[in-house]
């Protein structure tokens, strides 16, 4: 071995040394950044997208509804998150569910109906494990730590693997595509305490497009529990920007709350 092979396959080995799993998921993280638009991505205030709702039970479709689903980055949290989002259903768009880290409410023509403690615990929970909402909420935060798992093929795909994990205990494991960088699955477990045990839950990507601003946003997302598929929504309009007031995300004033579905307004 000449001193100049010896010199190169230590160069070599140093650099593949150097390179920890912290530091590959980092450099993925940071592609599929520029991938998702940049600053566009980054400074994302808010998305709306409309299209087509689907519901499934036990693999069968169940409901089909038009949809409009609104959605806010806060400055501030409100509880345990920093996003607001309104859910419109219906051809007139007749109702709607507001969701917060604090609230739930179903809203029709009768009046207001609280969701309950599950449902705000049900969305909060997502909203934290959803890739999107921690590429552009938590990155920075404390006790946020990203690993690399490799790469492998999904859904006959080359794909990169990494993981989330933060203060909480809460893993959230996503494969983002080698070649655009952007997320195509993710999945993360979690406690359900109707049947005493976890959850597996599964949302899966597809039909990119730039949605202004130079974002890049599913226009296809599909999601899975224990291995059922649950819920699918097929955007054919996607806004991204869009100007939304704080009243969209709010109970509209002098509004009839329902004590619970089906009650007649007091």
């Amino acid at each position: 071995m000449t001193r100049r092979s010896f010199v190169s396959l230590a160069a070599a080995a140093t650099t593949l040394r150097a390179e920890t799993s912290q530091e590959r998921a980092k450099k993925v993280v940071g592609q599929t950044l520029q991938a998702l638009g940049g600053d566009g991505f980054r400074f994302l205030q808010s998305r709306s997208e409309k299209g087509r709702a689907y519901s499934f039970y036990r693999e069968q479709l169940s409901g089909l509804s038009t949809a409009r689903i609104l959605t806010k980055y806060l400055d501030k949290p409100i509880g345990a998150i920093r996003l607001a989002q309104r859910q419109i259903f219906g051809k007139k768009e007749e109702e709607a569910v507001i969701l917060t880290g604090t609230d739930a409410w179903d809203v029709t023509y009768r009046g207001a109906r609280p969701l309950g403690a599950d449902r705000i615990r049900q969305f909060t929970t997502s909203t934290l494990n959803d890739v999107f909402y921690i590429l552009r909420m938590r990155l920075d935060e404390p006790g946020m730590a990203i690993d690399s798992k490799g790469s492998d093929v999904v859904q006959n795909l080359p794909v990169e693997i990494v993981e989330f994990n933060d203060s909480e205990n809460r893993t959230l494991t996503v494969w983002i595509h080698s070649s655009t960088m952007l997320p195509v699955k993710q999945s993360y477990k979690r406690w359900d305490p109707t049947i005493n045990d976890r959850r597996d839950e599964v949302t899966r990507y597809t039909k990119y497009r730039d949605s202004g601003n130079g974002v890049m946003w599913p226009w296809d997302t599909q999601k899975e529990r224990d291995g059922e598929k649950l819920f699918e929504l097929y955007s054919e309009k996607v806004i991204i920007g869009e100007n939304l007031p704080d009243s969209l995300f709010e109970l509209p004033p002098g509004v009839t709350v329902l004590k619970n579905k089906g009650t007649i307004p007091q």
